[in-house]
């Protein structure tokens, strides 16, 4: 079985880890776990300071929060196969024709916007079908699978678009999806909060949840115990295609139209939200709440950055540069773990080799 990524499925023995003694070492071990959720911190107090009439401001905090919500459903969208194992780029192609069919079916073809909804929702979820399909029974690996229903479903778009604007009178019950606000903040912040919680119940307290993680870190362990790989693997790319396509009616519920050139520039942040989320919280293994610490992250250092008068590059730059960084850390923390684990494991197997061969200092008489 052919996958990308790994999770890891069982929650480490904190038995191997050995005692913490100094405080030093309790921060060390600390890093890993909370360093991004702490430097997400760090970097708004550091905004805030520098820019006290701008940054720390009810009005950037709802801009953040309605401008990064399509960006973090699309995160915990690639979260789902993420965890096991494999990669969703469609997240960020599928979203191109999301966007636009939930306007073109009310503008060009008449049906209600309940029912433009359902159609792009169930599309949306068919190509996930069709997703796990290729990975699961054509033995595709997912980042190459995903590849090319990503850039065929943007060729959909731009057929059905004709490379233009699709634009035309919206009910006011689509537009309030984006367009309210709930405790005065976006309603799409609320989305992400609502979405988040019933992932992250699924994912930790619930069966299917560790049958994810397990065929994430041994595919063909989980086929042994009595887990089916390729019905919970085609589920994940079920789940990730409609989430993908809820936030696509909320991107065109937010913008009012619909273009092909909008999109593909949220590819590369929900991937790296994604992956960030498998370098805090739970380090190492992909977790819903990493996910969005990672998303905050980025969040937080590009508004910063733009209203410092960053270039237009900014963005992009910012974005490769966290994920390669993070990563890097990430990858330096678990060797090192790595190391402990097998040097406590060494020295409980001497230490057992030692009860079951006693040996005595005096000899015989």
């Amino acid at each position: 079985m052919s996958g990308s990524i790994q999770s890891t499925a069982l929650e480490p023995d904190k038995t191997l880890d050995g005692d913490a003694l100094t405080i030093w070492q309790r921060l060390g071990r600390g890093v890993p776990v909370y360093g991004l959720v702490v430097l997400t911190v760090g970097l708004a107090v550091f905004f805030s300071i520098l820019l006290p009439d701008t940054f720390p401001t009810i009005f950037n905090l709802r801009a953040i929060l309605a401008d990064k919500s399509v960006i973090a459903l699309l995160a915990l969208a690639a979260t789902i196969p993420m965890i096991t194992g494999k990669i969703d780029l469609t997240v960020g192609y599928g979203i191109v024709l999301w966007h636009i069919l939930a306007i073109s079916l009310q503008t060009n073809f008449g049906l209600p916007w309940p029912m433009a909804v359902f159609v792009v929702l169930l599309c949306a979820g068919l190509s996930g079908v069709f997703n796990g399909l290729l990975v699961e029974l054509a033995q595709i690996d997912s980042f190459i699978a995903t590849l090319g229903t990503g850039t065929v479903i943007y060729s959909l778009a731009m057929w059905h678009s004709g490379g233009r604007q699709v634009v035309g009178e919206l009910p006011d019950g689509f537009i309030s999806i984006a367009g309210g606000n709930l405790f005065g903040l976006p309603i799409g912040a609320f989305y992400v909060l609502a979405i988040s919680v019933a992932l992250w119940f699924v994912t930790e307290f619930t069966p299917l949840g560790r049958a994810l993680y397990v065929i994430g870190a041994n595919p063909k362990a989980a086929q042994l115990n009595g887990i089916s790989v390729r019905k919970h693997v085609l589920g994940a790319f079920v789940a990730s295609g409609m989430l993908s396509g809820f936030a696509g009616v909320l991107l065109a519920s937010r913008l009012q139209i619909g273009q092909a050139s909008v999109g593909l520039e949220f590819l590369l942040p929900a991937l790296v939200g994604a992956f960030l989320g498998s370098t805090t919280i739970r380090p190492g293994r992909v977790n819903v709440w990493g996910t969005l610490v990672g998303v905050a992250i980025l969040a937080v250092g590009i508004s910063g950055i733009q209203q410092l008068g960053g270039s237009f590059f900014v963005e992009p730059l910012f974005n490769g540069l966290t994920l390669l960084v993070s990563i890097g850390i990430a990858g330096w923390a678990q060797q090192r773990r790595n190391l402990s684990i097998k040097r406590r494991i060494a020295e409980r197997q001497l230490a057992v080799d030692s009860s079951h061969n006693p040996t005595s200092g005096d000899a015989p008489g």
